[in-house]
């Protein structure tokens, strides 16, 4: 994929007019989505309209009428799309002078081959290719568009989210000032106050990360922009180690004393303007950066508070054992006589990287309750992010516990977990299950 690397050089023309920028952007942030809408973090899952509708809307690009100008974003619906399953809802904004195809084309920062289908995509387009937000014009859109989106679509309103770089990230920091109680979490990358921040004075999980020598936008603006829900979120202060020059590594501090549910993070790097650093390399790589990884488990931390009234198509039980783990006439390898197997399969792979997906099916006659994974991974390989499970370990012999919704398994149902790793080299071995 790539990234027009070359806008790191149009920002720092525009690095000193950013005060200018900043006075002028924000203007207005007025607007809601409605009631139903302020439940993203009042720990109540609200339904959206489109929930159990057939929908109009497809993946794509699409147009639509805000503040009197015609505006447009790209959509990327899950495969699979259930009707009565509430999905993740993210929103990618772009960097000066990008696009919302670059953000797309770039898996949304990362996020969407990591998202196994449970997430909705928007990526909108800044006029100018930039995120003024004169008068609240992009925080308008931000709603028209969430609007559209959940009328058609089943949305959980607990599970609303943003991330940007550069000035995307200025407009995410906007939408977590100006809709605290809409956005579930917000990760600014390289961020600072050029979209405005009205009123902030709100929690919202906070994710910042930056590089330490950033030419573009200082270190010191995306700290001020921490800063902000380190106080909004009853965090305690405190000045977070950040690596030293030359190191090629990052630091990733979790503030302690923050109201429960309202966490705040910061990643700092050695490295300048780039949303895709990688540890023990000065040269960015959108397949081998950490960003994505940690971004994602900073993202699906935040459960639902009420489980979705239908399972999703991973763990639905199908009504004959799935075909790669037929019922075996003795005792599988993968699993205990009378319990559940397991059956790792590679889903994705990239220099230095991969992800997998493990199926966990219960064999049996009766309701499993509970099931545990044990696999062990390669040398040199270390897992990253997991979801739909509760991993214990990353390297070596590692355990995966089911998470809250999908521990109960039905006669001869199944559900699904996966992760992320880093390095290279053989699938995880010695594959196996057992249920309390």
């Amino acid at each position: 994929m790539v990234r027009q690397w070359k806008h790191r050089y149009v920002l720092s023309s525009v690095a000193a007019a950013a005060a200018l920028v900043v006075a002028t952007a924000g203007g207005v942030l007025t607007g809601s989505l409605g009631q139903a809408a302020e439940a993203a973090t009042n720990g109540t899952l609200a339904a959206t309209a489109g929930c159990g509708k057939a929908p109009t809307l497809t993946s794509g690009t699409r147009t639509i009428s805000s503040s009197g100008q015609n505006r447009s974003y790209i959509l990327r619906i899950p495969d699979g799309y259930d009707r009565n399953r509430p999905y993740r809802l993210i929103f990618g904004f772009h960097w000066l002078n990008g696009s919302a195809n670059n953000v797309a084309s770039a898996g949304y920062y990362g996020l969407l081959p990591l998202s196994n289908n449970s997430t909705i995509f928007v990526a909108p387009q800044g006029i100018d290719n930039g995120w003024a937000n004169t008068n609240g014009r992009d925080l308008t859109l931000f709603d028209d568009i969430s609007r559209v989106i959940e009328n058609d679509l089943c949305v959980d309103t607990t599970q609303r989210f943003a991330l940007g770089w550069s000035y995307g990230g200025a407009m995410s920091y906007a939408v977590a000032c100006a809709r605290p109680t809409v956005i579930r979490a917000v990760t600014v990358l390289s961020g600072a106050n050029l979209s405005g921040c009205n009123p902030g004075t709100q929690p919202v999980a906070y994710f910042g990360i930056h590089g330490i020598y950033d030419s573009v936008l200082n270190i010191s603006m995306g700290r001020s922009l921490r800063d902000t829900f380190v106080r909004n979120n009853g965090c305690t202060a405190q000045s977070p180690r950040e690596p030293s020059r030359g190191s090629l590594t990052h630091i990733t501090t979790l503030y302690s004393g923050c109201r429960a549910g309202y966490p705040v993070q910061w990643a700092a790097f050695d490295g300048d303007h780039t949303p895709s650093p990688v540890d023990g390399s000065s040269s960015p790589n959108d397949s081998r950066t950490w960003t994505s990884g940690e971004i994602w488990k900073f993202f699906s931390q935040f459960a639902s508070t009420t489980p979705p009234t239908t399972a999703p198509p991973t763990s639905t039980p199908p009504t004959t054992p799935p075909p790669t783990t037929p019922p075996p006439t003795t005792p599988p390898p993968t699993g205990e006589p009378g319990t559940c197997t397991a059956t790792y399969r590679a889903v994705n792979s990239w220099p230095g990287g991969f992800q997998g997906e493990v199926t966990v099916a219960n064999n049996t006659t009766a309701t499993l309750n509970g099931w545990t994974v044990r696999l062990t991974l390669g040398s040199g390989q270390a897992i990253s992010s997991v979801w739909n499970g509760v991993n214990t370990g990353t390297t070596g012999n590692v355990t995966v516990k089911n998470a809250a919704y999908n521990g109960t398994l039905a006669a001869n149902g199944s559900t699904t977990f996966g992760f992320t790793a880093t390095g290279d080299g053989p699938a995880p071995s010695n594959v196996s299950c057992t249920s309390p």
